[in-house]
């Protein structure tokens, strides 16, 4: 049986739809959690032709919260903040059951005209790391992929997903972390940085002193600006011809 999902949180773009983001939340929170950042980057009018579509994850028993029901893009076995208990179980069912979620929004947008390499997958948390894993294993080569405060899932078993599909290894992949973050420790995310480094992914970390497991207005303007080098408006273009 199908899990039962709300539809996500839209906002189109404000002048012509030529790019979307699809920004995920993370455990415990819905896509309203990010509404104000998008509703800040509309604001400020550099992301014009930017559709964006935050997702709500279903609620599901979270085991390290005594099997409470509560948003979520997989089970989470233990919350200690150790990067070994994070690691040592994960819910691959779970992880896949989302990718697979999310890979069939990436091809709605398709679907709807806009091509891959307009797309950008990102998001925060349990959700960047759904994001990341999504991103690097899609069927279609991406504009970009944000990890904010997360790290890469299934990292033991991720060469084996690459053997089916391998189509973002060049795709501009933006992590961002802060560097008292007792939740998802740094260490983890700096290890799933250097790992994806060394097999040759465009990868690159930015670390955000004092910052806990939250965003900061710093990190979110990179991200803007990531977005914005990823997603330049097509208009642009025209104007140069």
């Amino acid at each position: 049986m199908a899990m039962r999902r709300a539809p996500p949180l839209l906002f189109p773009a404000a002048a012509k739809h030529t790019a979307t983001v699809i920004f995920v939340h993370g455990l415990g929170d819905t896509g309203y959690g990010w509404a104000s950042a998008v509703e800040n980057w509309r604001r400020r009018q550099r992301l014009d032709e930017v559709k964006f579509v935050l997702p709500h994850a279903p609620r599901i028993p979270i085991t390290a919260a005594e099997g409470m029901p509560m948003p979520g893009w997989y089970d989470i076995f233990a919350l200690s903040g150790r990067t070994d208990d994070i690691r040592k179980d994960q819910d691959e069912r779970g992880i896949l059951q989302s990718r697979d979620y999310l890979h069939g929004l990436i091809q709605a947008e398709m679907d709807s005209g806009i091509p891959a390499n307009r797309i950008v997958l990102g998001g925060f948390s349990q959700g960047g790391a759904i994001s990341l894993f999504t991103g690097l294993t899609a069927k279609v080569k991406l504009a970009g992929i944000v990890a904010l405060s997360s790290y890469l899932p299934l990292d033991s078993k991720f060469p084996d997903f690459l053997k089916e599909n391998d189509h973002n290894r060049k795709t501009p992949v933006l992590m961002c972390h802060g560097d008292e973050d007792n939740v998802v420790p740094m260490n983890f995310g700096k290890m799933s940085y250097e790992m994806l480094k060394s097999q040759g992914f465009d990868v690159t970390m930015k670390i955000y002193p004092g910052m806990p497991h939250s965003a900061c207005v710093e990190e979110l303007d990179e991200v803007e600006t990531f977005l914005r080098s990823r997603l330049p408006p097509e208009a642009d273009k025209k104007t140069e011809l």
